[in-house]
């Protein structure tokens, strides 16, 4: 199921403060909007969000996509360290073929 505070990330065009702007709520079922004191767009209604729902779903994957890229960059340090000893040409195409294993989707 696509997360709902994605669809609101979307419907606003930015993150909002989930602890102030927009509060979330779920009682063992679905999770819903509890309170909605962002100030610069109306509460959206059930079908506004649902329409959001694939570009709500890109946001996700690409999100998976970039936690797994990050773990298999490794640190800074880590990386540095290939750099110095097979060359920054080398690290490149590294980056690359992680990059390829786990593409994002287009925006």
């Amino acid at each position: 199921m696509i997360n709902l505070a994605n669809k609101i990330k979307i419907y606003l065009g930015r993150t909002p403060d989930f602890l102030k702007e927009v509060i979330l709520q779920n009682n063992g079922g679905e999770d819903y909007i509890k309170e909605w004191n962002a100030t610069d767009k109306p509460k959206p209604t059930d079908a506004q969000l649902n329409a959001l729902s694939s570009q709500a779903e890109t946001l996700e994957n690409n999100a998976i996509a970039v936690a797994n890229r990050q773990k298999e960059y490794g640190s800074v340090f880590s990386q540095i360290e290939f750099i110095t000893e097979k060359g920054l040409e080398a690290w490149k195409t590294n980056v690359q073929s992680i990059k390829t294993k786990y593409p994002k989707e287009s925006e």
